[in-house]
């Protein structure tokens, strides 16, 4: 392995439009994260804290 090469991660697109783009990725340690890309931001969230934002977003609908 060279510097700055890590593992391949294994990621997967949830999903995507024009301006967003929400994905998740198999981490080494064998726990998923997923991530969430609002123009240049991105913000990472575990699966608790995914799945509190998930209800978040249903009780804003």
């Amino acid at each position: 392995m060279n510097v700055g090469e890590g593992p391949e991660l294994n990621t997967e697109t949830i999903s995507e439009t024009e301006n967003f783009l929400a994905w998740r990725v198999e981490e080494p340690d064998g726990e998923t994260s997923y991530h969430l890309e609002i123009n240049n931001v991105t913000i990472h969230f575990f699966n608790e804290e995914w799945e509190e934002f998930l209800d978040l977003i249903r009780g804003i609908e």
